[in-house]
């Protein structure tokens, strides 16, 4: 038989791989650019519901932006109400001018009737004549008579003329249902007639003189049916936006928790598909972090990011749309003031990407460094390390508080330039707004459009670069949890025949197995062969680090080997699959380990069918029975902080559970390191009952308790040395016997 050497590989402080820190991501690692390409293709399935949401987003969105245009429409109303109205003057006073001019030339026509009925010759001079002499009008015309025309008298001429001539051209007329007398009309005229229309206080004083029926007409009246239709309108699309952007959020959030809920899903499958070479090289920190503080970033920053970008684009492209179908030169201005905003929102994303990629790294290699200092925190106290686990923590703290600081600062810039850019676009508008409608281009209501046109059009730059770091996080995490997903799993088993545990006789033969660790050149099995026949108890004894329980990971299959075969019943394991060789096994290791759980759910596990009474006999043959019935529940009591077991207590229940499982096989890893030797020899004796008729590994420091083996195999610096029996092995007075023979020594 060949021996094997001890691993070379390099171990962490805790037992973890070599490149247990490094694992934990370089600070300078950059987001894999097939990142999104692989998160679209997971999330392909949740597509059309995120759909639905951008759908909502993208309405709410152009509702919001009708908005402006409304408010300018009120905002008109409003300042038409306020002042005189003009159109309405003008209507008066054109009513009354045709009223003039009709009554004018049915006097002349009158007259020039008349004057042909005494018998005189009328010409076109003596028309003139008439309406000169009897009306101060002057007529033009053809001819005739008929074909004559008259104007309306000027103001002057009116004045002038006789009352019953006035009254006769000023009758009454009926404008919008109002009627306005002749004597109205003659007062309206008066008060134009002395009216300089430049003295604008003069012209305001002048219509509150006017005439009841005229004033009527023309004084202020805001139009509050307009109003309050437009302003109807205009809730209902800000509650149709609010509506959809509630339906948008609940839909991002529940299509985010349910990515969170699939991926942390994926991860925990993806843990038992995984070969125990990655959990050597990799820190459970790190897969931790991975599991729960890069998919909840992952699943925030998606839902933060996803359905705002879209709005904040929609909202940016749809004001700059209306600003320029409503101003062309306000538009320029607006646009002008936030180009600076683009520069340098571009700018502060293009170097605050590569610090959250190492914000993400750091937070990984401090929740790896927390988790093993937590766990090996008795040993820190025992060798007075704190201060040495300190530092390494503030060096592991620093660099993240370096990164965090440099991405929160630089994307901390976004907001206060976004808000400048804004302001800055007000004012321009302002200006450039109020110029134009002092030129009498636009009303105020532009001006009211367009200030929040400017405030759609800047705050969609802060909220895209909100959303852009936002979508780097998400990078930053999707890189870390898909290197995750992604890393080299066992290979497939499944077309292997399935093996059942019953009817397996329990013959073991290893034959010139061959092993090299993951990352090492150094071979650690090189050439071992060894041949234990059902129902054997084999010892492997030897100082530590001769490599005991790397055999016994090889048999587990939690490790491939290289070369040579392992066959249970002539059958190698290779042509096995995992879970049918690890069902013909159960073991006790020397680290215990129990879960939060009743005491009869930790002992039973994942075997069913197990009854009380078997789980009581179990506990009864390893001295356990008395201890958890002294428990505030028995076996029903809960595992958890408040329950306090000593190291040898979790010993015993681990032994326990494999006695209830009563598999064909077992394997022994110093399972009884963490008794006191009375308890050890209660233990002993339920174990060699359990061990009678089963194939059974035992790994042991205390030689005492393998004396009984029917087979012993002695390692040193991975080679077998020696093989027999405890008597054959003393008798030979070799290594065995020395190793024996020392621990009695006085």
């Amino acid at each position: 038989m060949a021996g094997m050497h001890t691993s070379s590989a390099p171990r962490g402080p805790m037992g973890h791989g070599s490149v247990g820190h490094g694992a934990r991501g370089a600070a300078g690692q950059r987001i894999d650019r097939g990142t999104w390409g692989r998160l679209f293709k997971y999330c392909r399935r949740f597509l059309p519901a995120v759909a639905v949401a951008l759908i909502c987003a993208m309405v709410g969105t152009v509702l919001t932006l009708l908005g402006p245009n409304m408010l300018s429409d009120i905002t008109d109303a409003v300042q038409d109400g306020t002042a005189p109205n003009s159109d309405k003057l003008e209507q008066v006073v054109e009513a009354v001018t045709r009223n003039i001019e009709a009554n004018a030339e049915a006097m002349a026509q009158q007259q020039a009737a008349a004057m042909a009925a005494a018998g005189a010759p009328v010409g076109v001079g003596d028309v003139d004549a008439m309406s000169a002499a009897g009306m101060g009008a002057a007529a033009t015309g053809s001819d005739t008579a008929e074909g004559a025309t008259s104007a309306a008298p000027s103001l002057d001429d009116l004045a002038s003329m006789p009352a019953e001539t006035r009254d006769a051209l000023l009758t009454d007329v009926e404008v919008d249902g109002v009627i306005i007398t002749g004597a109205d009309q003659q007062k309206l005229l008066d008060i134009f007639s002395n009216l300089d229309m430049s003295d604008t206080e003069a012209a305001m004083a002048a219509l509150d003189e006017l005439p009841a029926s005229v004033k009527s007409l023309v004084e202020p009246r805001i139009d509050m049916d307009l109003i309050a239709r437009i302003a109807l309108t205009l809730v209902a699309f800000y509650v149709a936006s609010y509506v959809l952007s509630v339906v948008q959020g609940w839909i991002m959030t529940t299509v985010t928790q349910r990515i969170g809920r699939s991926m942390r899903a994926d991860i925990s499958a993806k843990i038992n598909r995984l070969p125990m070479s990655y959990f050597n090289t990799v820190p459970t920190g790190d897969i931790l972090s991975r599991i729960t503080n890069d998919v909840d970033t992952l699943g925030q920053s998606l839902n933060q990011s996803v359905g705002t970008l879209l709005s904040a684009v929609v909202l940016f492209f749809g004001s700059l749309f209306m600003m320029i179908t409503t101003n062309g030169w306000m538009t320029l201005a607006a646009v002008g003031a936030s180009l600076l905003g683009f520069a340098l929102m571009m700018g502060i994303m293009g170097r605050s990407q590569k610090y959250f990629v190492r914000q993400q790294s750091a937070l990984g290699a401090l929740s790896g460094h927390i988790e093993e200092s937590y766990t090996g925190h008795s040993v820190i106290a025992a060798y007075n390390a704190e201060d040495r686990v300190r530092a390494e923590f503030d060096c592991m703290n620093g660099e993240l508080v370096s990164a965090g600081f440099r991405a929160q600062c630089l994307s901390g810039l976004m907001m206060p330039i976004m808000m400048f850019i804004g302001n800055f676009g007000y004012v321009a508008v302002c200006v450039v707004g109020g110029a134009l409608a002092l030129d009498g281009q636009i009303g105020f209501g532009v001006i009211v459009a367009f200030m929040l046109y400017v405030r759609y059009f800047t705050q969609p730059l802060s909220q895209i670069a909100q959303g852009v770091q936002a979508l780097q996080s998400a990078g930053a995490a999707g890189t870390r949890v898909f290197e995750f997903l992604e890393a080299r799993e066992m290979a497939d088993e499944s077309a292997k025949p399935a093996r059942r545990a019953q009817g397996v006789r329990g013959e073991v033969e290893f034959d010139h197995v061959r092993f090299t660790y993951a990352g090492s050149d150094k071979p650690v099995i090189k050439d071992f062969s060894a041949h234990a026949l059902p129902g054997q108890k084999v010892a492997i004894v030897g100082p530590t680090g001769a490599g005991k329980t790397t055999m016994v990971n090889l048999l587990m299959r939690f490790f491939e080997i290289d070369g040579g075969q392992i066959r249970i019943d002539g059958v190698p394991t290779s042509e096995m699959r995992r879970e049918d060789v690890h069902a013909l096994f159960c073991m006790v290791l020397q680290d215990t380990w129990l879960f939060e759980g009743t005491v009869r759910e930790n002992l039973v596990y994942c075997d069913e069918g197990v009854t009380d009474e078997e789980v009581q006999r179990a506990c009864r043959a390893v001295g356990l029975d008395h201890f958890i019935r002294s428990l505030p529940h028995g076996y029903d009591t809960v595992l958890n902080d408040q329950v306090n077991l000593s190291q040898g207590q979790k010993q015993q229940m681990t032994i326990a559970r494999a006695m209830i499982a009563d598999k064909p096989m077992l394997i022994l890893d110093e399972a009884t390191s963490n008794v006191d030797t009375r308890t050890e020899l209660k233990i002993q004796q339920a174990m060699d009952e359990l061990m009678r008729g089963r194939t059974s590994f035992v790994i042991a420091h205390r030689l005492s308790t393998i004396k009984n083996a029917d087979l012993i195999l002695v390692m040193k610096e991975g080679d077998i040395i020696e093989s027999g029996t405890h008597d054959e092995l003393l008798a030979a007075g070799g290594f065995y016997a020395d190793l024996y023979n020392s621990q009695f020594a006085e």
